[in-house]
């Protein structure tokens, strides 16, 4: 008999994205377009993985570099670095927000079976951005919270500003 290990990652469709060598992925539902990397306006005494904000059909979005806030070495846009407009929730309150990555790769269906809790790093480690990790094929893909990801005190700032 199989055992199911409760994660907080359910299975279903999820955006996947390169950062680098890392993959990771998002829930689809969270997911509102995905637009090419476009001039982003810079906003004084933002965190520095803040970029700014862009225009998007006269909505005022703000731009989160993910390598950035993962402190991940920040490198050269290609010509597949885009922008994932994703709609998180803060409270009662939803924002659109814009988040770089390098490339978008694919939507997967994943399965129960291919999910796996995050792994616990230690106590000066948070996994709480981490929803789960997905096993497909021989690779393993990152399934990030992005409410988490983005919820800082920080951005929810920049959030109301943008609205």
């Amino acid at each position: 008999m199989d055992t199911v290990v409760e994660t907080r990652a359910k299975p279903g469709k999820y955006l996947t994205f390169a950062l680098g060598p890392e993959e990771f992925g998002l829930e689809i539902l969270k997911v509102r377009e995905i637009i090419g990397y476009m001039a982003i306006t810079a906003v004084p005494q933002t965190p520095d993985y803040v970029r700014g904000v862009i225009n998007l059909r006269g909505q005022v979005i703000p731009v989160v570099d993910l390598r950035a806030k993962f402190t991940m070495q920040v490198e050269e846009r290609t010509s597949q670095t885009c922008i994932i407009v994703v709609q998180t929730r803060r409270g009662d309150q939803q924002c659109n927000t814009g988040i770089v990555v390098d490339r978008v790769r694919d939507v997967l269906d994943i399965t129960a079976d291919q999910i796996e809790d995050a792994p616990q790093l230690g106590t000066s480690v948070g996994t709480d951005v981490l929803l789960g990790m997905a096993k497909i094929a021989n690779s393993v893909k990152i399934l990030l919270d992005i409410d988490q990801v983005l919820g800082s005190a920080d951005l929810a700032g920049v959030c109301k500003a943008a609205a």
